[in-house]
Order: C-alpha cells, then sequence, then structure tokens
C-alpha cells in the first residue's frame, strides 16, 4: 500500500509489499507477533560486559522501531507488554523474579513504559528517512535511548524515595552497553538499507 505523504517507505514496507487492506492487516498481525518474540529473546539474552551484563531488550525495540515505523512499532510493543501482563515469562528476569503485573509494578515497570516512547521516537523519524544512514539514525537511536531511561528513573524514585542513589541504581551501570546497542543497532539498520535500497530517496 502507498506510505503516507510526506513520509518515507519504512524497511519493513519495503521488503513486505501489500496491495490491499486485509493484506496489510494480516501484515501487521505477523510483524506484531514476530517483533514481540523478538524483543522477548533479546531480553532473555545476556552478553558479558561491563560494569554489568547487558540484554539485547533495547537493541530490539531500536531495531523495530526504524523497520516498523511508530505506529507499527508501539503496536508491537504494547503486544509484547500485554502479554507480560497476562503473564507470559517475557520480560527480563521473569519467572524467576515474578510474572504477570506484580513484576510490572516493580522496579522494572517504568523502563516498560520508555520502550514505548522509545520506539515511537525512532519509528517517527525512520518514516521521515532518518533510518537510511548511520550517521542520522544513530543519534535518534542515542535520544530515544536517553528518554527510554525518564519514566524508569521516575518510577525507581517513586518507589523507592529521591533521596536515594537512584541514577546509581538506575542508569550509571547501563550507560556503556546502552551505547553499544545503539551503535549496533543503528549499523544494522543502515546496512539494511544498503541490501534493500529504498525506492524513495
Amino acid at each position: 500500500m502507498a506510505v503516507e505523504q510526506g513520509t518515507y517507505e519504512t524497511l519493513s514496507e519495503r521488503l513486505w509489499r501489500t496491495e490491499t487492506a486485509a493484506a496489510a492487516a494480516l501484515k501487521w498481525i505477523v510483524l506484531a507477533f514476530a517483533g514481540a518474540l523478538l524483543i522477548t529473546i533479546a531480553a532473555k539474552i545476556k552478553v558479558p560486559f561491563w560494569p554489568v551484563h547487558m540484554s539485547m531488550q533495547t537493541a530490539a525495540i531500536l531495531l523495530i522501531g526504524a523497520a516498523y515505523g511508530w505506529r507499527l512499532g508501539t503496536l508491537t510493543v504494547l503486544l509484547y507488554i500485554a502479554q507480560g501482563a497476562m503473564g507470559l515469562p517475557v520480560f527480563q528476569g521473569t519467572p524467576e523474579r515474578g510474572i504477570g503485573i506484580p513484576y510490572m509494578l516493580g522496579s522494572t515497570g517504568g523502563y516498560l513504559v520508555g520502550y514505548v516512547m522509545a520506539v515511537g521516537i525512532v519509528g517517527w523519524f525512520a518514516e521521515r528517512g532518518y533510518d537510511r544512514s548511520f550517521a542520522k539514525i544513530g543519534p535518534v537511536m542515542l535520544l530515544a535511548g536517553a528518554v527510554l531511561y525518564i519514566p524508569g528513573l521516575l518510577w525507581l524514585a517513586y518507589l523507592f524515595g529521591a533521596d536515594k542513589p537512584i541514577l546509581a541504581w538506575g542508569l550509571y551501570p547501563f550507560i556503556l552497553g546502552d551505547l553499544t546497542k545503539v551503535a549496533l543497532a543503528a549499523a544494522i539498520t543502515a546496512l539494511g538499507w544498503r541490501l534493500f535500497p529504498s525506492v524513495r530517496g
């Protein structure tokens, strides 16, 4: 189907074109579930790193935003969160540290809101052609990664008190890992367009 005037194709639209509303709906369903599965798998991956091990969940969120655009990307992350709310062990640390709503109301709950914000930011800029090069999508993903932390840190402050070392708990140990994931996601996105060049610019 044609893209909205003033926007660019996303990578998913480039790779899977549809001609009817029914085909587009089917594509959205398939891609949303595939994306939610990718986030789940990425959440379970533990990569040895310093100063803490890192999962690949943030990288998956950024990639989905770039490949899907903000609408389908947001739907995909909301589907992932809904699966977790229903008790499926999709989150990092589940089922070992609990499942469902009780887990979501724990210390990581704010970051789930951040995922929705991050995928929306990356997706919005991707629909405007920023995903075509590392130089453009890299700063966008860096911004999205920073915004992701805002609700996460605010939620930690609410749970434990703003006088606690919230930044030391929920930000500083993860900065280096997140910079690495931003660089990786931006590189993969740019490579995707080199392998499958855009029809529109």
